[in-house]
């Protein structure tokens, strides 16, 4: 009886040990996948973009943080993600000087977070950071 209580706890811890280091993978390739969607909103949506071809023209950060947190993949807990995007182009690529400088052939880059909390039976609980980065080239 004491030994199967023992290894059970040990097998236990295990097994669920093993299904939140899963459950970690999976939200991370899902920040990934979430970075890249949101760049992809992003450079369809820059300063030649007209609002009879897409909403929302000239996308700013914060409709970028809403599309992120709107896109609803299953088990990801939107409150926990957060997007930032940045036009890093400056300078004379940037014609006329705008901020942020979204104008067709610039570059746009969107890095989302999110905070998951792992939680395994018998081991201090914490929370793993997870960020991703997706940069592409604004089309419209």
């Amino acid at each position: 009886m004491v030994e199967f209580a023992m290894s059970s706890i040990i097998l236990f811890t295990l097994v669920f040990g093993v299904i939140a280091i899963s459950l970690a993978l999976y939200s991370y390739n899902v920040t990934a996948e979430v970075a890249r969607e949101a760049t992809r909103y992003a450079i369809v949506r820059g300063s030649a973009c007209t609002s009879s071809t897409f909403p929302n023209c000239n996308v700013t950060s914060a409709q970028i943080q809403t599309y992120v947190r709107n896109i609803g993949f299953p088990g990801i807990n939107p409150q926990s993600l957060t997007a930032t995007a940045t036009w890093p182009t400056t300078g004379v690529n940037c014609t006329p000087s705008v901020t942020p400088c979204n104008n067709p052939g610039n570059l746009v880059r969107v890095t989302v977070n999110y905070t998951f909390p792992l939680v395994i039976p018998f081991v201090p609980s914490r929370t793993l950071t997870m960020s991703n980065t997706s940069q592409m080239v604004i089309s419209q």
